[in-house]
């Protein structure tokens, strides 16, 4: 009913640009209209990428500073996936509830100290619900304390290949210091794809029922007939409203972000434009056209004139640009590289990864960065544990090991001291 509201919208869009002296497209290339007039929000940033690929088939201010709201929980969930995948817990493992837990602001789940849910419960609350109070209660249980737990988001998303994200709590609250852009997002979007099909199905959950209560999530686009099946929405004043989906149409699978919308209506109809452009686009490419999903957007200028792309990011610059994740098979090389041992037993890690040679290439990244912080050190990657290559700097005293960490946390760079204990 929604959608069929919408096409004379289309229509009407269609005949300004025709007004506006526009040429018209031939019957094969209709372009698709934006609705809204997401470009001018200030806080705006998106993009669109091929699942499978990574190919990016569209970005605006995509790798632009953002501050990602609640699309934050996807991060927090991806780490306990990892721990369910690892066997450290199981879906009917208890969450207990701090003081602290407690008192967070919602939207939440109202637990009271002391109190404690599932796992199962938990995850649900997270991608449904959006509830920081549950945020907390999983960043305590997994890392001790909260800002200990977003230090290994950090150092997740880094392995991951969001070189633009830091974390500082679990939940998307608002802070200043926590940031991301709209490509990272898409990567971590891919990511949970990727290492945990097992359980992406819980972000295409539109309801569930706590203690007699049902709860209804917050994406409405899970509602609208567009194949889409996640991942998650978010908004703070600073950030605007955010969305992170992705949707399935003939076998391909797309991913959208739209960060900094004006309002639920606008965040939620662009982000279906750019699923359903994209989808058009991508199927043209399949036939042997060459067009993009800019080439089939309108886009108003500050007047409300539409208009043709211009030559900025988000047009054909874009097109063989990927975002590129840990997947690549590992090559037959050493665990044990550069340098000489130095005293002492303890190490520094800096990443873990789905292959030796990422876990490599961090290393090198790493010391040529901050080579002082590492003078002496040896480098190795440990056999995959639980599937990753961990990238670790070696034979260090405990001092030396403690103040590269501190080096290179002061540059936002997540790290791990490893004691030889």
């Amino acid at each position: 009913m929604f959608k069929r509201a919408r096409r004379p919208i289309l229509a009407g869009l269609f005949a300004i640009a025709a007004a506006c002296g526009l040429a018209a497209a031939p019957a094969a290339q209709a372009q698709i209209p934006y609705l809204q007039l997401p470009a001018q929000q200030p806080k705006y940033a998106s993009i669109v990428v091929d699942a499978a690929s990574g190919e990016v088939l569209y970005a605006k201010r995509a790798d632009s500073d953002r501050y990602p709201a609640s699309i934050t929980k996807v991060m927090t969930i991806y780490l306990l996936f990892e721990e369910l995948a690892a066997g450290r817990l199981t879906l009917d493992d208890r969450i207990p509830f701090s003081t602290r837990a407690a008192a967070a602001p919602p939207t939440k789940l109202f637990v009271k100290a002391g109190d404690s849910i599932t796992v199962d419960e938990a995850l649900h609350a997270l991608a449904i619900r959006s509830a920081n109070d549950v945020a907390v209660a999983v960043a305590e249980k997994l890392g001790g304390s909260e800002a200990r737990f977003a230090a290994l988001m950090t150092l997740r998303a880094r392995e991951l290949g969001m070189d633009s994200t830091t974390f500082v709590n679990a939940s998307g609250l608002p802070d200043s210091r926590q940031i991301s852009t709209a490509r990272d997002l898409a990567v971590l979007s891919r990511a949970v794809m990727r290492d945990f099909p097992q359980y992406y199905g819980l972000f295409s959950t539109g309801q569930f029922t706590f203690r007699g209560t049902v709860i209804r999530g917050h994406n409405s686009l899970l509602r609208r007939e567009l194949g889409v099946d996640g991942l998650k929405t978010g908004y703070t004043n600073a950030s605007g409203y955010n969305i992170a989906i992705s949707g399935v149409r003939q076998g391909r699978r797309l991913i959208v972000v739209v960060l900094g919308g004006a309002s639920t209506a606008a965040r939620d109809n662009h982000a279906e434009d750019l699923l359903l452009t994209g989808f058009d686009v991508a199927n043209r490419r399949d036939r042997g056209e060459r067009i993009t999903v800019a080439q089939n957007l309108f886009e108003p200028d500050p007047s409300g004139q539409i208009m043709r792309p211009s030559r900025e990011q988000g047009d054909g610059e874009q097109d063989g640009l990927k975002i590129v994740l840990a997947s690549a098979p590992p090559p037959p090389a050493a665990t044990r590289s550069e340098g000489s041992a130095s005293a002492g037993q303890w190490q520094v890690q800096v990443g873990a990864f789905r292959s030796r040679a990422l876990a490599q290439e961090q290393l090198q990244m790493t010391r040529r960065r901050f080579a002082s912080a590492f003078t002496g050190a040896d480098t190795m990657v440990t056999d995959p544990s639980s599937g990753f290559y961990r990238a670790r700097f070696t034979g260090m005293t405990e001092a030396k090991a403690r103040d590269a960490c501190e080096t290179l946390k002061a540059r936002n760079q997540a790290c791990m001291v490893i004691d030889p204990a």
